[in-house]
Order: C-alpha cells, then sequence, then structure tokens
C-alpha cells in the first residue's frame, strides 16, 4: 500500500487530516493500491457520488472484502456460508442475489435502491421521528443521572454516547432494549470485521455474528407477522408481505439499521464533545446559549465527521482531475477530507460552530444520503443540550484517544471525563 495514503497505519487512523490535506494537494485521485483509487477533493467527489460512471456495487465488494492490498476476500466462503444459512432458513434468493448484506441498501444502484429505500423511508417519516424526542430526552437524563449518581467521572463514550442511541434504535426497531450488551456487541463485529482489522483474520467472527442476528431478527419478524406493532420491523414485514421485500432484505434493513444507526450516533455524539473540549471558547458559548447545538453539530459532521469514507465502482473508463480511473476499478470517496476543502468550505481545518457548513458530506451524498440522518441530528441534539446542561464543565480526563477499529467509522473507543470542581 502506499506510503502517502495507508487507512490501517496508526497514524492515519489517530489522525487522517493531514493525510487528507496532502492528497488534496498533491494526488487529488490517488492509486492506493492496485485498481483502488483515493478521490479526496469535493468537486471530484460529488462527481464520483452523483455519476451514473460509478456503481455502489463497489461497497458490497469492497467492505465484505476488504481493502486488497490489506485484506483477502474468501469470497467462495463467505457465499457458500449464505447459501447454507438460506437453506437452513428456507429462504430463496431473489434475482441472483442471495444471503445477508447481498441486498442491502447501500450496495444498490436505482431503480431497485429507490423502491426499497422509500419502504424503509416509510419508518423514518418526519413524525415518527418528531414524537420520539420526549423519550429521547427520558433516556438522556435517565444516563445523566447515572453518571452524577456515581461521582465526577465518566467514560462519555460507556456510559452515554452508546447506551442512548441502542436503547433509541431498539424501541424504533420494536426490540427489546434489555438486549442492548447484544446490540452493542453485534454492532462492533459487524462494524469492526467489514471495515477494521478484524476482517484481516477471516470471515469467521463477522459470520457468527450474522448467524447470531439473523436468528435474533428472524424471530422477531416471525412475531411481527403474527402480531403487527406500531415499529419499524412491523413496517418492513407489511412491505414483505405484499411481495415488495423478500425476508432476506427484511432481516438485512434490521441489521443494517442496528450497526449504522448506533455506530454513526455515538460517534457524532463523541466526537462533538471532543471537538468543544478542544475549543474552550466555542464550548463556553454553546454551553451559554443552547440554540446553538445543531450549529455544533454540523460543523462536527464537517470536521470530524463519524463516516469518512465510501466505495463506488467504475462502470466505465473515467477520466478526474487528470487521472484515469479504468471501468472495473474502485473509487474511494473521501467524506473526511471534502468536508476540510478550502476550495469548498474557507479554512476548512479551522473548526467554527459559526461557519456555513452547507453542502457538508457528513451523512454522505446523491441517493445514498444517510437515511437516518434526520434521527441522529435529533438525537444527537437532545443528547447534547442535556448533556451540557447538567454537565457544562466536561473536561478531559486521561492521555490520548484510542480510536474505535476501522476504516470508515471514525471516534474513540473511550472517552475519559471528568466534571464538578477542578482537582475534584
Amino acid at each position: 500500500m502506499s506510503t502517502l495514503y495507508d487507512p490501517f497505519s496508526p497514524e492515519v487512523v489517530a489522525n487522517p487530516f493531514p493525510c487528507y490535506a496532502r492528497l488534496r494537494k498533491e494526488a487529488p485521485v490517488y492509486p492506493v493500491a492496485e485498481r483502488l483509487w483515493a478521490v479526496s477533493r469535493y468537486e471530484d467527489v460529488s462527481g464520483v457520488l452523483r455519476s451514473p460512471a460509478f456503481s455502489s456495487s463497489a461497497t458490497r465488494l469492497m467492505m465484505m472484502g476488504g481493502l486488497e492490498s490489506r485484506m483477502q476476500t474468501e469470497e467462495a466462503t463467505l457465499r457458500e456460508r449464505r447459501r447454507r444459512l438460506q437453506r437452513e432458513l428456507g429462504l430463496g434468493p431473489r434475482g441472483g442475489e442471495e444471503g445477508w448484506n447481498e441486498n442491502s441498501l447501500i450496495s444498490l444502484d436505482p431503480p431497485h435502491h429507490d423502491v426499497l429505500r422509500i419502504i424503509v423511508n416509510r419508518g423514518f417519516t418526519p413524525r415518527r421521528i418528531a414524537r420520539l424526542a420526549p423519550r429521547i430526552r427520558e433516556i438522556a437524563d435517565e444516563l445523566v443521572d447515572d453518571i452524577t449518581a456515581r461521582g465526577e467521572t465518566l467514560d462519555l463514550t460507556a456510559d452515554f454516547s452508546t447506551p442512548l442511541p441502542v436503547r433509541v434504535m431498539a424501541e424504533l426497531l420494536g426490540v427489546d432494549p434489555a438486549d442492548a450488551d447484544d446490540f452493542k456487541r453485534w454492532s462492533d463485529v459487524v462494524i469492526s470485521g467489514v471495515t477494521g482489522d478484524l476482517a484481516t483474520s477471516g470471515p469467521a467472527p463477522l459470520l457468527r455474528t450474522l448467524d447470531e442476528l439473523a436468528a435474533y431478527f428472524l424471530e422477531i419478524v416471525e412475531q411481527r407477522r403474527r402480531e403487527p406493532r406500531d415499529d419499524l420491523i412491523s413496517v418492513l414485514v407489511a412491505a414483505e408481505s405484499s411481495a415488495t421485500l423478500t425476508p432476506v432484505e427484511t432481516v438485512n434493513f434490521a441489521i443494517l439499521l442496528l450497526a449504522a444507526g448506533n455506530e454513526t450516533t455515538m460517534h457524532l455524539i463523541d466526537n462533538a464533545v471532543l471537538a468543544l473540549l478542544a475549543h474552550p471558547g466555542q464550548h463556553q458559548k454553546v454551553v451559554a446559549d443552547p440554540s446553538l447545538v445543531p450549529r455544533l453539530l454540523e460543523e462536527t459532521l464537517r470536521w470530524d465527521g463519524p463516516v469518512q469514507l465510501a466505495f463506488r465502482e467504475a462502470t466505465r473508463d473515467v477520466k478526474m482531475a487528470g487521472t484515469l480511473i479504468p471501468k472495473g476499478d474502485i473509487a474511494i470517496a473521501l467524506f473526511g477530507s471534502v468536508n476540510r476543502d478550502d476550495r469548498q468550505f474557507p479554512d476548512g481545518e479551522r473548526f467554527d460552530i459559526f461557519r456555513d457548513t452547507q453542502g457538508h458530506m457528513g451523512f454522505g451524498f446523491g441517493v445514498h444520503f444517510c437515511l437516518g440522518a434526520s434521527l441522529a441530528r435529533l438525537e444527537a441534539r437532545v443528547a447534547l443540550e442535556t448533556l451540557l446542561a447538567r454537565l457544562p464543565d466536561l473536561r478531559r480526563s486521561g492521555g490520548e484517544i484510542e480510536r474505535f477499529d476501522s476504516f470508515l467509522v471514525r471516534g474513540p473507543t473511550r472517552l475519559p471525563l471528568r466534571f464538578g470542581a477542578p482537582g475534584a
């Protein structure tokens, strides 16, 4: 792998932004490995995500197989395991697409993508999302109650940022919040198993987790067939019964929402707090004026967003920034880079909650713009309003931040903090 951009190197995992800046300046379309190109400028990434010359199918290939220069795909093993699962569960493939994650929203192109997205959007209507706000605030207050009852230290990730979205997503899906520990464990394995070092050890840990997830959600799906409720899984089951979704797609959606919904919101909350603590003047302004929290969130999404990149496969030869990306090669659209591109965001390396963040790609771009963006924004807004109101004097406790094991998502694994009187 090129020394200019290695997403697995400890230096890039800890702080990819100097690397992104060099890519934008020296090699905006850069050959990371054989048939793999990093695209780092705003204009070029926008083109990749909008153009029919690039297909989303690369998402599945790269995330289930890994970066070619670092991982071996073991695709035959994965496919055979999925076929066996289907036979055991009595589920047949549709249209030649088989198994868990084969027919996922993130790896489909229009028009099939559009049909499935319309179905899932029924669970994310403005009315359904808005009525979650009081419950999110209750959960946030309960978590802060637990924190303050224990003393003047906390691990923000474990004590607040993780349990809040896990409980919200459990209630939205209609599953038992008591299974929260399992949800977190499953989410971590799925993310690390397809985008982190866990993937280098082969597919076994990921496949075991997918087995558990499939069995868990298939049981819930069967319950909803018998007794529909006002939850997202019931929405998916209704679409399945009308032959719009296959059973595999129903389970896939539940797995995607569990993993993506939990991890994205968790890291957004943590990254926003880290950004504030690194900028005391802006921290004070937000504490004094909670109406600035939405600005804080949008600037965090731009400056240090939880999702760093996406994959696209060239469906024909494409020339970009003077470089040819041949048909069949993979473009890595670097969201983390384009969101600091000075051509789009003047002085882009500077964190400023008062800047114009319109057009940032913190939730992606185009037809694959994150379908849960409105929920993530609501959860993070309520979480930070509660946290900053009740613990206005948060400060760091500890040394270097250990980052989550993934080249795709960015955030800490732990975030030790203190509150109360200094020196306490």
